[in-house]
């Protein structure tokens, strides 16, 4: 079984490495769908010994719609870090055939990085991102999971989590998730906006 795997991600790797590698600052994934939190095009530099706990705390205390946003964007830096050189370009091949609009071999590819190293949360996170898209709510809500039993913090995956639970009709665990992705991440785009429109449809206008 672990030559099987060995080989499977090889050929993947050997795939990869096939396609022409442009400059990283240079790639920029499609537009992603509403709802789904997404790093942002630019990081910042992880510092080292950064504490994401430190993050978290500061994210939830930030003054301002700015600062949250700069906050946010170091914690996404952290989730972007790769565990090996590997997966780090994998990872620039997936964002390659998302850029062509390939979803078939951008889930392959990560099915590679999540083979070799499933400690990734981001690739488990990108692949619920791709089945979503795919509208394989099955396999993006067990995805979803991998990330969150990772980091339970994650608030893109909550979001994502919330907005397929709402297009299945699931309502009120929708509302239940949203919530969660508001206290980890207070300053979310548009999540507020359908914890209100779904609280008065669960649970009625107050009187």
């Amino acid at each position: 079984m672990r030559r099987y795997r060995f080989n499977i991600a090889g050929v993947l790797l050997a795939t990869a490495l096939v396609l022409p590698t442009p400059a990283l600052t240079q790639i920029r994934d499609p537009e992603p769908p509403r709802a789904f939190a997404q790093p942002p095009d630019k990081l910042p530099k992880v510092q080292h010994g950064q504490d994401i706990d430190f993050l978290f705390g500061a994210l939830k205390a930030a003054p301002s719609a700015d600062a949250a946003k700069a906050v946010e964007g170091r914690i996404w830096a952290i989730w972007m870090v790769s565990p090996s050189d590997t997966a780090t370009l994998l990872m620039s091949r997936v964002r390659i055939a998302l850029e062509a609009k390939d979803l078939d071999l951008a889930v392959k590819l990560l099915d590679s990085i999540v083979t070799l190293r499933p400690d990734y949360v981001e690739a488990w996170n990108r692949r619920a991102t791709i089945h979503y898209m795919r509208k394989d709510f099955t396999r993006s809500i067990e995805d979803i999971r991998q990330t969150l039993a990772r980091e339970p913090r994650h608030f893109g995956a909550l979001a994502g989590l919330g907005l397929i639970l709402q297009e299945l009709g699931e309502d009120k665990r929708a509302l239940e998730i949203y919530r969660r992705a508001i206290e980890v991440n207070p300053h979310l785009p548009r999540i507020p906006d359908l914890i209100k429109s779904l609280t008065e449809k669960v649970e009625g206008r107050p009187i």
